[in-house]
């Protein structure tokens, strides 16, 4: 299985850099259009736009109509759901379980690969950082136990556990949270891998023994993180690749400089 994996595009129609934001989300989208191999799945990992508005929503919709593969979309703590849900009503994996969207929350699980895939939506209330209560608990909960034999793969927008480059060491609003968090993660034995985005750089960790990787940002002007020269205008994204013997292999790769596709 192979998952290629976008996050932090921040796509506005407000600011300085709003084209070169979209150029790069669109570079990307074309890179992994002609990945060989190609992706069994497009894991966009949030904020997907940079303020939540509708126009801005299609505008990253623009893009993501030309991927290839299925794309599957996580909230992030600059997304605005009800916006989100009504911009992509063709991606019923959005709405509630209920089928109506009347959730606060947009978690989901995707059955059709060898790994199950599990959304994890931690965008918290008015803060840009992570939350986890007792509500999310129930739901996580519910969603790994309803399936028993496959390994599983998390994404979520927050990196749950301690990054240790730049200004801020915990992503979720406190301590315990990413502790519950992680106690939820270990608890079946089954949560082979986490992916998340965020804090605008590539990084690694642990939770427990699942490994968890935390893409970069693919906007170029809002990433952080040392890069030369001629990596300053080209994006990159990253690439997972499954084999059940060694579990998740990532790849970051680096794409080429060059005006994108219309879109």
């Amino acid at each position: 299985m192979i998952i290629a994996q976008i996050s932090d595009t921040h796509i506005t129609g407000n600011a300085a850099d709003a084209e070169q934001r979209m150029r790069d989300f669109a570079l990307v989208v074309a890179d992994i259009n002609t990945l060989d191999p190609a992706p069994d799945a497009i894991i966009h990992s949030g904020d997907i736009v940079h303020g939540g508005q509708r126009e801005d929503y299609a505008r990253a919709g623009a893009i993501l109509s030309s991927a290839r593969a299925p794309v599957y979309l996580v909230p992030g703590n600059r997304d605005d759901k009800a916006n989100l849900r009504a911009a992509f009503p063709a991606y019923a994996y959005l709405m509630s379980r209920s089928g109506l969207p009347d959730s606060a929350f947009i978690d989901y699980s995707i059955e059709d690969y060898p790994v199950r895939l599990i959304a994890l939506d931690t965008a918290g209330s008015g803060s840009n950082r992570g939350g986890f209560g007792p509500e999310r608990a129930q739901r996580l909960a519910e969603l790994i136990g309803a399936e028993t034999t496959k390994p599983i793969a998390v994404f979520m927008h927050h990196p749950p556990f301690e990054v240790m480059v730049g200004p801020d060491r915990l992503h979720f609003e406190t301590p315990e949270m990413i502790a519950h968090l992680s106690e939820a993660l270990q608890s079946s034995g089954r949560v082979i891998a986490v992916f998340s985005g965020h804090v605008h750089r590539a990084t690694a960790g642990y939770i427990g023994n699942i490994r968890a990787t935390v893409a970069p940002c693919t906007a170029t002007t809002r990433r952080y993180g040392d890069y030369p020269p001629h990596m300053k205008e080209r994006p990159v994204y990253q690439v997972h690749r499954y084999d059940p013997s060694g579990g998740f292999v990532t790849e970051t790769r680096i794409v080429k400089a060059g005006p994108a596709a219309s879109v």
